[in-house]
């Protein structure tokens, strides 16, 4: 299952994951790694096995719509929705349609969701599952994610704020200056928060694409994240510049 490069996040080095060696949740961490997908999973037991099955059969479905419809993982455009289509085949199209690009810019946030679903779903309560950038948070506390944004002077310096009414929900992030896919942005991170993770890892993508190296094109970014319907906030970082929309609760870290 390979995804067309659309952002720069999805093969993170080592060095580029330093971000995991932050957290101070308190929980269990877990890793899943198989293929492409990468995921750092924190919850109050260890949960590898369950995770790997869930993986295992989220990506199996993705990977067999791909065979019939090999167009799905080339798109940088919108499907259309197929209601014949694995649920988290329908979910990539739909957050994809809202966001303006194609299908594969859902897939980690969608997996990332996935996994967090079936563990809540068998049992596991207050989880982090994060996968390259994407995350899907289902704390029962307030939490804050801190933002990672390469060399900028504000990267981890800041944090976006969730209090347990918020979520379950998604945060994403999109990147033009860490990773090795290709970006049609120059933003050192653009973190996107829905209650769909899949859709805010579309949204993040196309922000991401709209943020270039000219004076206002923060500005612009914002102004298109309004127009995406389901998102509830968004922060761009580019160098030492700070641009937020929506609710979002900021936090000095």
């Amino acid at each position: 299952m390979k995804r067309k490069p659309q952002k720069k996040k999805s093969s993170l080095s080592y060095q580029e994951r330093i971000y995991r060696n932050y957290e101070q949740s308190g929980l269990v961490s877990s890793y899943v790694r198989m293929v492409e997908t990468d995921l750092h999973i924190l919850a109050p037991v260890n949960v590898e096995d369950e995770a790997l099955r869930i993986v295992s059969d989220t990506r199996s479905r993705i990977e067999s719509y791909i065979r019939e419809n090999p167009f799905f993982a080339d798109s940088l455009h919108p499907l259309s929705i197929e209601p014949t289509a694995p649920s988290i085949v329908q979910e990539m199209l739909v957050a994809a349609q809202a966001a303006g690009v194609g299908p594969m810019a859902a897939v980690a946030g969608a997996i990332a969701e996935a996994v967090g679903q079936g563990l809540h779903n068998s049992g596991v309560e207050d989880l982090i599952v994060e996968n390259g950038g994407d995350i899907f948070i289902d704390r029962n506390r307030k939490c804050t994610i801190a933002v990672f944004a390469g060399t900028s002077p504000l990267t981890n310096k800041i944090g976006i704020m969730f209090e347990p009414e918020k979520m379950p929900c998604g945060v994403c992030c999109s990147s033009g200056s860490i990773g090795h896919s290709l970006s049609l942005g120059h933003a050192d991170a653009v973190v996107v928060t829905a209650s769909s993770t899949a859709l805010a890892d579309c949204a993040a993508t196309r922000l991401g694409n709209e943020v270039k190296g000219n004076p206002g094109s923060i500005q612009r970014a914002l102004n298109v994240a309004k127009d995406i319907e389901g998102i509830s906030g968004v922060v761009i970082i580019q160098d030492d510049q700070l641009g937020v929309w929506g609710d979002i609760e900021l936090e000095r870290l």
